[in-house]
C-alpha cells in the first residue's frame, strides 16, 4: 500500500459566494495528490503516456464533512492500495490544518492504450514499483 501527502492553500477563486471551496475543486486537488502519490514512486502520467498509456478516470466518489474556507492549507492524504486488473485504485482524505476531517474520497483509474482506447494490462515497470511500495 502506497500513502503520500500533499498540502494545497485554498485560492479565492476556488471558493463560492458563501466562502465555501467550491465542490467541484476536489476533483482537482484530488488530481493533485494523484499525480504526486505516483510521481512520489518514481512514475509520472508523461512517462506512461509516451508508452502509449494512458489513466482516464472511471469513477470519483466523495463524501464532504466540512467545508474549507479561502485561505485554508489542505492537507490531502492519498492512499494507492494497489492494482486490481486494468484498475488502480486510490483513496483520499482532506483535512484542514487543525486534523479536522472535511472529506473522505476514492477515484478508480483505467490502464487504457492510447492508440484503440481499449484497457490494457498495467506497464510491469508500474506493477513492480507498486508492489515494492507495498
Amino acid at each position: 500500500m502506497v500513502q503520500s501527502e500533499i498540502q494545497i492553500r485554498v485560492r479565492y477563486s476556488e471558493t463560492d459566494r458563501m466562502g465555501y471551496v467550491y465542490y467541484g475543486n476536489y476533483a482537482a486537488y484530488l488530481e493533485v495528490a494523484r499525480v504526486e502519490a505516483l510521481r512520489s514512486l518514481g512514475i509520472t502520467y508523461k512517462d506512461l503516456e509516451d508508452q502509449g498509456v494512458l489513466l482516464p478516470v472511471s469513477e470519483y466518489q466523495i463524501r464532504y464533512l466540512k467545508p474549507a474556507y479561502y485561505d485554508e492549507v489542505l492537507i490531502i492524504k492519498t492512499v494507492i492500495p494497489g492494482t486490481s486488473g486494468v484498475r488502480l485504485l486510490f483513496n483520499y482524505e482532506v483535512l484542514n490544518a487543525s486534523g479536522d476531517l472535511l472529506a473522505v474520497a476514492s477515484t478508480t483509474l483505467v490502464f487504457v492504450t492510447a492508440a484503440t482506447g481499449k484497457p490494457c494490462a498495467p506497464p510491469e515497470e508500474v506493477v513492480q514499483l507498486l508492489s515494492r511500495a507495498s
